[in-house]
């Protein structure tokens, strides 16, 4: 396949990537660069540097995809407070984009979505433009008849995970805390749950997703089991501190992958308690 995949040069994007060329498709990038990285490029792709509500659908189509990955975003929670015009522009205006790119090219559309959007879908600017995402994409669906499969992540860790900035994830703080040996910071009570993913199971699902042509059914990704922020901190064996509550946050977030397993065959093979062990040897051995 030829294969566009906006984002390709953050943390999930690039292991996508990856796993794309990996398996003998044409890879093409298109990328900010805000919170993706030259380094995470695969020097086998062709990328981009554009946002992706800068592109213009007719003068791109010519390059004809089969399938287009939509993982571009001004991603997180809290930096969505901030800046909720630039989340409107890259989530909201860009998915438009993208999706009309994707009916010229008539290319299927795999996007990806957030479990964000479980929660309060007013609480944040982010989960708000998440949800009104969704909503283009089964409209483009429906009007346009572009094949549109969504994906709604779960809390993802992995290699190449952002460890610090207003885009880290909680896994790459801990683990960032820990290096330094500070102590691990907890906002809140810790009883918040997530239901933490491997990115390799992400990118597995995603490409599941692309083998088909969709409707825009909505699938989870995750494992369908999640861990309080305290049980997190404690498989660290470290210091922990106390800080405020963050605004706009779920308490309790859970994949039901019962339609993901049966409608693509896929399942989660990665184990967050073995992701910590692994990557807690490492620190005692550097």
């Amino acid at each position: 396949m030829k294969c566009l995949v906006t984002g390709g040069a953050g943390f999930i994007g690039s292991h996508l990537v990856d796993r794309l060329i990996l398996e003998g498709h044409e890879v093409v990038i298109y990328d900010s660069l805000t919170s993706g990285f030259r380094r995470n490029v695969n020097l086998l792709a062709r990328l981009y540097e554009i946002p992706v509500e800068c592109v213009n659908p007719s003068c791109h189509a010519c390059d004809g995809y089969d399938v287009i990955f939509h993982l571009a975003a001004e991603a997180r929670i809290q930096p969505s407070f901030d800046k909720p015009m630039l989340t409107h522009a890259s989530n909201v205006s860009g998915t438009a984009v993208m999706l009309e790119f994707a009916r010229q090219c008539k290319a299927k559309f795999v996007f990806a979505g957030s479990s964000s959007v479980y929660h309060d879908m007013y609480a944040n600017p982010y989960s708000f433009s998440k949800q009104i995402g969704e909503s283009y994409g089964i409209l483009w669906n429906k009007i346009y008849k572009v094949p549109v499969a969504i994906a709604r992540f779960f809390n993802v860790y992995g290699p190449r995970q952002i460890e610090t900035g207003p885009y880290s994830t909680v896994i790459g703080i801990f683990l960032d805390q820990k290096r330094r040996n500070v102590p691990l910071t907890i906002t809140g009570d810790g009883k918040q749950r997530r239901d933490f993913t491997h990115v390799n199971d992400i990118v597995s699902g995603l490409i599941a997703m692309s083998k088909d042509e969709w409707d825009g059914h909505i699938f989870d990704l995750g494992t369908g089991i999640n861990h309080s922020i305290v049980e997190i901190a404690e498989m660290f064996k470290h210091p922990i501190q106390y800080i405020p509550k963050r605004p706009g946050e779920a308490q309790d977030t859970k994949a039901n992958i019962h339609d993901t397993k049966a409608l693509l065959g896929w399942r989660p093979t990665h184990r967050l308690e073995d992701y910590i062990s692994s990557e807690l040897c490492k620190c005692t051995h550097s």
